[in-house]
């Protein structure tokens, strides 16, 4: 496999890949401002793609937080979830009298090893912050924006939970750039399961639940599609916010976001036991939905 120049660390130069030329008004969105020394790791702002306006959330790999040393490297800490959640807000208000077709699209572009588990984030309300930004999404995809997320390095753990799988639609770079996607390593699968490691070894390289990588999401349904050239990321986001407003519009949003993922892993072969596990789940619900009902 050729490995190819990727944008690891190189949130800002996404953005400007993504972007129409000169658009992108950092830390503004409307007639709302930022303070830029609050969460530097996150970079939020307003571009134009294909001519429309979108909000833009990214992560500043080149940043550190002087106020939290855990938050660098791309790591989502307390600031900066909240700042991403502000952003999201704002984005809402600004465009909440205006029709589906005219709301403003949210474009997460995503490249983070984890949350900023310090002492003092725990304590203050990290957990809480990046909930938040999880709600945020979810409360605009619901309200008719569409949410597209593009991996273009790491995505891991908590913080590609809270930037990204809120999503209407997942997007990748292809594994070439050295794109990282799992929600968790072999390591501590291993730890929890109390499988051997060389077991999970062999299990990952044929099954898209113990493996890592944008192929593997992508056969789960967690990626819609992975993108193989770097200079085709405008193109491709442009028509998945297409094809994810048509759905809206058409009052069938449950083929977007995470349920529609589960439907696609289900059709892409990589989660075929998800609806059966539903259907019981649901059977059993109603065998006694009634009793706790009435309580």
């Amino acid at each position: 496999m050729e490995i190819q120049q990727g944008l690891i660390g190189k949130g800002r130069e996404a953005i400007g890949i993504i972007a129409d030329n000169d658009t992108f008004k950092e830390n503004v969105i409307e007639d709302y401002s930022f303070d830029p020394e609050i969460g530097p790791g996150a970079v939020i702002g307003t571009v134009n793609i294909n001519g429309e306006a979108a909000t833009i959330i990214a992560n500043d790999a080149m940043a550190i937080n002087p106020k939290f040393p855990v938050v660098y490297f791309g790591i989502i800490g307390m600031e900066e979830a909240n700042k991403m959640a502000m952003a999201v807000y704002y984005t809402i208000e600004a465009d909440k009298e205006k029709p589906i077709e005219e709301k403003r699209p949210l474009i997460l572009v995503v490249d983070t090893p984890g949350n900023g588990p310090g002492k003092v984030e725990e304590i203050i309300g990290m957990n809480k912050a990046t909930g938040g930004y999880q709600l945020a999404l979810a409360e605009a995809r619901k309200k008719g924006h569409t949410v597209i997320a593009i991996v273009i390095g790491r995505a891991i753990s908590g913080a590609f939970l809270c930037h990204g799988l809120q999503a209407d639609n997942i997007l990748s770079l292809s594994k070439e750039f050295q794109t990282m996607i799992h929600v968790m390593p072999l390591t501590s699968i291993s730890r929890i399961t109390k499988l051997d490691i060389e077991r999970l070894e062999e299990l990952s390289k044929v099954n898209p639940v113990f493996a890592s990588g944008a192929e593997f999401f992508e056969k789960l349904g967690g990626v819609e599609e992975v993108v193989k050239k770097i200079e085709d990321m405008p193109e491709t986001i442009i028509k998945h916010i297409n094809e994810v407003r048509e759905y809206k519009k058409a009052g069938q949003a449950e083929k977007t976001g995470p349920w529609g993922r589960g439907l696609l892993g289900d059709q892409r072969g990589g989660r075929v036991t998800r609806m059966s596990v539903i259907e019981k789940m649901n059977e059993e619900y109603e065998d006694v939905a009634e009793k706790y009902l009435k309580a």
